[in-house]
């Protein structure tokens, strides 16, 4: 579904609530042409106490620190800029949606250097269903290990979560879709599993569970942190540093990503190879089943995760 068939209106620019159609940038931004921006993912649920948005608070913290290697000043407080988000909700009428926070250099001269740019910052939110497909989260995915290699921390901060550097998975994900899959798998320049373009990898063996350490040029998920919390909640073993090779994707019992977008959805197949049984995993499925009792609020665990757009 393409932004013309939703029935969203207002989007948050630079302070101001400003209508769908006329939030529009300059084409000399300077994040247009160098990829200066910072940005995130956020969902809201909706759940009996109305939307609420999920892990706000970790969400808001990460664009915060993402702004810092590129000395950007986000003039908003955190105060601000949530109430923006709400508001933005609000005026969209929504219940559960996809939310897009983002800050970038924005118009005023076009040297590499973005000094004389001001930071421009803009939410929006929309209607957004499973990424990877309807039936994702039951069946799983065909993934393959992609060409493309995932830039390492000392190129570019992989904890970051910057614009530009979705060229990376952008290339990862295309070359994927194009060979048949529905997306990649990128290893580091190490030659171990790094992640995916848009999510991160665990793997489960002997029932244990095992997912790329920060070192591995990951970016430190919010839902990579949510579901490492609920499986040792369940008593399971999680090595949250692991170095995974590639020839261990293909003799994992299961694997599975993790995302704001992607939630947590099976990977059933890695170039070509079964996975498993070739079907969602028991243990995928108890932390699937647990993330969204949780975030759907069929539990009253973790309250402290949840910021509800209409006051309680």
């Amino acid at each position: 579904m393409g932004f013309d068939d939703m029935d969203v209106s207002t989007i948050w620019m630079n302070g101001e609530y400003v209508d769908w159609e006329d939030a529009q940038i300059h084409v000399l931004t300077h994040g247009l042409h160098y990829g200066t921006g910072i940005f995130e993912g956020v969902r809201a649920y909706d759940t009996d106490r109305g939307p609420a948005i999920f892990r706000w608070e970790e969400h808001l913290e990460r664009l915060y620190n993402s702004a810092k290697p590129y000395d950007m000043d986000i003039e908003y407080s955190p105060e601000e800029l949530t109430e923006a988000t709400l508001e933005v909700v609000r005026r969209n009428d929504l219940d559960g949606c996809y939310i897009r926070p983002i800050a970038y250099y924005g118009y005023d001269s076009l040297g590499v250097s973005p000094k004389d740019n001001p930071t421009d910052v803009a939410i929006a939110a929309w209607p957004w269903g499973t990424y990877l497909g309807e039936d994702a989260l039951e069946n799983g995915v065909d993934v393959m290990v992609s060409s493309w290699r995932k830039h390492a921390s000392s190129q570019i901060p992989t904890n970051a979560k910057t614009t530009g550097l979705y060229v990376n998975s952008l290339l990862a994900g295309e070359e994927a879709r194009r060979n048949g899959y529905v997306e990649a798998i990128v290893l580091n320049k190490e030659g171990n599993v790094a992640e995916g373009p848009g999510e991160n990898i665990f793997m489960v063996r002997d029932g244990k569970i095992y997912t790329p350490g920060l070192s591995q040029s990951i970016l430190d998920g919010i839902t990579r942190d949510t579901v490492i919390t609920l499986a040792r909640e369940r008593g399971y073993e999680v090595d949250d540093n692991a170095v995974i090779s590639r020839g261990e994707l293909h003799t994992a019992d299961e694997l599975f990503f993790t995302g704001s977008a992607a939630e947590v959805t099976p990977i059933r197949k890695v170039d070509n190879v079964v996975i498993g049984e070739g079907s969602r995993g028991p243990v995928t499925e108890e932390l699937q089943t647990a993330f969204f009792d949780l975030v759907e609020r069929r539990t009253d665990d973790h309250e402290e995760w949840f910021t509800y757009v209409e006051e309680q």
